[in-house]
């Protein structure tokens, strides 16, 4: 699971733009602008709760929100974002966090409710902070943001949380690639795709930035990554009892080697040894591979970022949507790779053949979509 939160972005005189990350230093590289605004390379996982959700005073100034002509449209908002941690940035000395929590939403309206998905910025930005600690040397951090900086910043957090103990965040950020736990919650029909002059999602406007996007239920998400923990659990489990029955058949030939070798050593007919050396022996022992677990069986860290991803879904209120949004990845695949990309559908189908004992099914959706992710991950370390 990845949550790293990329805070801001530096044009220069001639049109290069320098990104920064919280998260790592790997993440600061220059890239040539050849568009009027290059957003971060980041993906972003959303829940949009109804009004319903927020409790007084919330629910009357996120609905006033909702109906401002003054606040960012949907087609614009991630621009805004990504302009306003500009300015936290360029600052003297560099604002980590906002002194206040952003007043600003993302809006979505479906059958007449209006959904809400607050930026919390004040929020991500402490817990990137907090990440960057956490993973880098002192020296490291110090040179993006300034040990007495990040001090102020880790005070101020502690004193907001003694009052707010949730840390609960409407937004999960993860730079240069999608998780591939993210397009679980997810169905192939969801996928809504738009690219250079296509329609917006506003009164048919024209979307500033090309656009991949997926909305669902909470309802279907949660039970599409229950289904999914299911399915891989099961093969997990399927994969366990079978290298426990391969380990005991190994002990059972091996028992019986020393055996032979025990006769064979008192003389007792020579066809014992070559019971021993027989090449039907050795081609047995080798079809376990890694202790007997097949080689299609997922990998263990599947369910740990598949149950992360339902945890956090369960925070939320039932009737919310869940949005993924490809957000400024699409910078990095032209329009040929976004109408290709069918990541939602190949997690779908490697789930199904788990389900269905369609091991080979399986293993090449996940290889599929593992390597086309692998191969626009690999944009990080480009010169």
């Amino acid at each position: 699971m990845c949550d790293d939160q990329r805070i801001g972005a530096v044009r220069g005189p001639e049109r290069h733009l320098v990104t920064f990350s919280l998260c790592s230093v790997q993440h600061l590289e220059t890239k040539t602008c050849h568009d009027s605004v290059v957003l971060p390379y980041a993906a972003y996982l959303r829940v949009y709760a109804p009004l319903t959700a927020f409790p007084e005073p919330d629910r009357s100034r996120w609905a006033g929100y909702a109906a401002s002509p003054e606040r960012p449209r949907r087609v614009s908002a991630l621009e805004a974002e990504h302009q306003e941690a500009m300015r936290r940035l360029i600052a003297v000395p560099p604002i980590v966090a906002p002194a206040r929590e952003s007043e600003d939403a993302y809006v979505r309206r479906a059958d007449g409710v209006v959904y809400i998905c607050p930026w919390q910025t004040r929020l991500r930005s402490w817990q990137a902070l907090g990440r960057l600690r956490a993973t880098l040397p002192p020296s490291l951090t110090d040179t993006f943001v300034p040990r007495r900086i990040a001090d102020g910043a880790a005070a101020d957090f502690a004193r907001w949380h003694s009052h707010a103990p949730s840390l609960r965040t409407h937004i999960l950020t993860c730079t240069w690639h999608v998780p591939l736990a993210w397009f679980v919650p997810f169905g192939p029909p969801e996928r809504w795709l738009v690219l250079r002059g296509g329609a917006g999602s506003e009164g048919g406007r024209a979307a500033a930035t090309r656009t991949l996007i997926y909305v669902t239920t909470m309802a279907q998400a949660r039970r599409r990554v229950a289904r999914a923990l299911t399915a891989v659990k099961a093969r997990r489990g399927d994969a366990t009892r079978h290298g426990d029955a391969t380990r005991h058949g190994d002990a059972t030939r091996h028992r019986d080697a020393r055996r032979r070798g025990d006769a064979t050593r008192r003389g007792d007919a020579t066809r014992h040894g070559d019971a021993t050396r027989h090449p039907a022996t050795s081609r047995h022992a080798s079809t376990g591979g890694s202790g007997g677990v097949p080689a299609a069986t997922p990998p263990a860290s599947a369910i740990g970022e598949i149950e992360e991803v339902g945890r956090w879904l369960a925070e939320f209120h039932p009737p919310a949507l869940v949005e993924l949004d490809y957000g400024g990845l699409v910078q990095l695949l032209d329009d040929g790779a976004l109408r290709a990309d069918q990541s939602v559908a190949e997690v779908a189908a490697a789930i199904t053949g788990l389900e269905t004992g369609e091991l080979e099914l399986a293993v090449a959706m996940y290889q599929r979509l593992r390597n086309r992710w692998r191969a626009v991950r690999a944009a990080e370390s480009a010169s």
